[in-house]
């Protein structure tokens, strides 16, 4: 079977992550925010028929978005991803919804940006696709900044691949979205649901997103300032923050081990000392140190403990080090075997780094203790 064009990032252990482009777009709708989220997720993102690298023969005159959810699950299935978390802008929001609907077990979270559970009615898309059948795409391509972006802003690669996508794909994909509404279908709706609306979308205004949100149980809605209908394009920042909260389950689950292995009272510390300059390296932490590196179950608490003191010892950081002699005996090491790390250290590191390791344990241990 051809299967959709695509381009996969990131890490091939990290949860997958499937992102949809809009009509006319391509995959390089994502250029902007693909690569930062690939640091935590194993993203996939795809190109609709006839549109960038895929075959247009993919989708035929009549097409419906679940023709194209269809060609998303033989895409995933050909990567060996049967669980993913899913975003997507408007006709991929859609393409969303319809998996969210029919295809629950498929999906761990869901993000529908700049999209609706109708788009309009039928009628309007109904003449875009007989306007397209006969006279192609450059007509729609000219004005396509004005429907896309706010401002004087434009994308020319993404003005470019709707020029060059194919007409009869692109007017099969119109047909999808005459067909489409999900409305009575949203209250079914049960994977965690984020919606992100562009206050200066004209295409699919917030109203569309909100109508969404209200009916989704438990769904999250987030509005941008300043955003058109490609959001991911215009606003990357904005759309990178809030997928990465409503994505981040490494970050809530890496605060939960972080607090376990530093205890409360360091993390509450942290917590309070954060400020605008420094939340990013704080959600880097729990998000990447706590939530994959220390949640990896190839090495135990204990043995991450050993090797995380060495490390330390080798670069000197007797600050850190202290915090990390509490961790290691929350982690199940003894004083002696803490004091046989650093014996260790005393050979690879050196005797000085080790004598002030030693001295930095012995305090803490006796705090620990109670010992004066």
């Amino acid at each position: 079977m051809t299967l959709l064009n695509h381009r996969a990032e990131g890490p091939s252990s990290a949860p997958p992550l499937l992102l949809a482009p809009s009509l006319g777009t391509s995959f390089a709708l994502w250029d902007e925010v693909a690569p930062e989220l690939s640091i935590s997720h194993r993203v996939v993102r795809w190109d609709l028929p006839g549109h960038g690298g895929s075959a247009a023969g993919l989708i035929e005159a009549g097409a419906t978005v679940g023709d194209l959810a269809r060609l998303v699950l033989a895409l995933a299935d050909s990567l060996g991803i049967e669980r993913f978390a899913y975003a997507g802008v408007s006709l991929g929001g859609a393409v969303g919804l319809h998996l969210a609907v029919h295809h629950p077990q498929r999906l761990s979270s869901l993000a529908v940006i700049c999209s609706s559970a109708h788009f309009n009615g039928a009628g309007p898309w109904e003449e875009r696709a007989a306007l397209v059948r006969r006279e192609g795409l450059a007509g729609l391509a000219e004005n396509a900044d004005a429907r896309w972006f706010a401002g004087d802003f434009t994308v020319p690669r993404l003005v470019r691949d709707h020029r060059d996508a194919d007409p009869e794909a692109y007017a099969a994909c119109c047909d999808a979205l005459a067909a489409f509404d999900l409305r009575d279908r949203l209250t079914e709706i049960t994977v965690p649901a984020l919606l992100i609306a562009g206050r200066e979308d004209p295409a699919t205004p917030p109203a569309h997103l909100r109508e969404i949100a209200d009916a989704v149980p438990g769904a999250t809605l987030v509005e941008l300032p300043g955003a058109s209908h490609l959001a991911p394009a215009q606003c990357p920042e904005a759309v990178l923050t809030a997928l990465r909260a409503h994505f981040g389950q490494g970050a809530s689950r890496g605060m939960a081990v972080r607090r376990e292995v530093l205890g409360d009272a360091h993390v509450d510390r942290a917590q309070d000392r954060q400020t605008p300059f420094t939340a990013r390296f704080q959600d880097f932490i729990s998000r990447y140190a706590w939530g994959e590196i220390w949640t990896d179950p190839t090495l135990s608490r204990r043995e991450r403990s050993m090797i995380t003191l060495t490390a330390l010892v080798a670069h000197g950081h007797y600050d850190e080090l202290a915090l990390h002699v509490r961790a290691a005996r929350r982690n199940g090491l003894t004083p002696e075997e803490i004091g046989a790390v650093l014996l260790q250290t005393a050979v690879y590191c050196g005797v000085p780094a080790a004598n002030s390791a030693f001295a930095t344990a012995q305090r803490v241990l006796a705090e620990e203790d109670g010992t004066p």
